[in-house]
């Protein structure tokens, strides 16, 4: 596609009723010349399996389990916000990114966040969404006092 032909293609994008707000954002990004991309597929970061749904019911399982707070509201607004249920998705263009720890996966948590509230009994990749979600979580309820009170970028 051609540089010239983008904004006009960008208009028209905005403009349909059913055009999702993550694709609205990517083509924001396209516009402003970033690349808001997921990871090529490999043995390390398989395609999950599941949905949005299964991944948050699972989720809160091992966050009750845990004690640790939280909603299935709370997280699917949160989700949906951050990454529109990709959980491959990856900030290439944000504060961290620049620093050189992108945003990543469903809840877009950095991988030191990650590490540092990896809950046990979860995977270690940060692409699962269990993983990712049960982290983002717990790091929410230390910062906020749960993924319920969060509204924003956290």
């Amino acid at each position: 596609m051609h540089i010239t032909a983008m904004p006009k293609k960008f208009a028209r994008m905005t403009k349909t009723k059913k055009m999702s707000l993550g694709m609205v954002a990517a083509g924001a990004a396209v516009m402003a010349g970033t690349v808001i991309s997921a990871p090529a597929a490999s043995a390390a970061t398989p395609a999950p399996s599941g949905n949005v749904d299964t991944w948050i019911k699972e989720s809160l399982k091992v966050m009750h389990a845990q004690g640790i707070p939280g909603t299935y509201e709370g997280i699917h607004r949160n989700l949906m916000r951050e990454s529109t249920g990709n959980p491959n998705a990856i900030n290439n263009w944000d504060s961290n990114a620049a620093k050189g720890i992108p945003s990543k996966g469903l809840m877009q948590v950095i991988d030191p966040t990650f590490k540092a509230y990896h809950v046990a009994g979860t995977s270690q990749n940060i692409y699962d969404p269990v993983a990712n979600i049960t982290a983002s979580a717990k790091y929410a309820a230390d910062r906020y006092g749960s993924i319920d009170n969060v509204n924003s970028a956290y």
